[in-house]
């Protein structure tokens, strides 16, 4: 096995672990707690990756590129986890229905982050050097596709 496919596949690991991550913490029953988790989650995976590939991680360089990066796909990728986490304040069904909502669009919008920096990363990219606005239109793709291979409930 080549250096170049063990960074694939220890990215492809670190990705994987962090949307199981996200999809659980998104079941948290307290609206805002979930959606506060799930952005850790998602930095730390960033963090990681950055790790992999030898790129200097700054956390507040970083939270800005990824709002930016998510904020213009808010109506599609956004809007559900912010909806499902509002979702959890009505009593009962509310709850429920957040819950696995949440947790569904948590890990799509972690694969897709995770790809769009795995890409950026193996073309040579940094932090620095990342254009969110280039991105979006991959961020969106891989939201549909993380959507496909998120947990669902049966």
């Amino acid at each position: 096995m080549t250096k170049n496919e063990k960074t694939d596949n220890s990215a492809n690991t670190i990705i994987n672990k962090h949307i199981y991550a996200s999809s659980a913490v998104g079941l948290i029953p307290l609206p805002f707690l979930d959606f506060m988790g799930v952005s850790s989650i998602q930095l730390n995976m960033l963090r990681c990756l950055a790790n992999e590939y030898n790129i200097p991680f700054n956390k507040d360089i970083v939270k800005h590129l990824t709002g930016t990066l998510i904020g213009g796909g808010l109506p599609a990728t956004m809007g559900p986890r912010l909806g499902a986490s509002l979702a959890k304040m009505i009593p009962g069904p509310g709850m429920l229905f957040g819950s696995v909502s949440m947790s569904g669009a948590s890990a799509a919008s972690t694969y897709a982050i995770g790809k769009v920096f795995k890409r950026h990363f193996e073309e040579g990219g940094t932090f620095l050097t990342f254009e969110p606005e280039k991105a979006k239109e991959f961020y969106m793709q891989m939201f549909k596709e993380g959507e496909t291979v998120s947990p669902k409930p049966s």
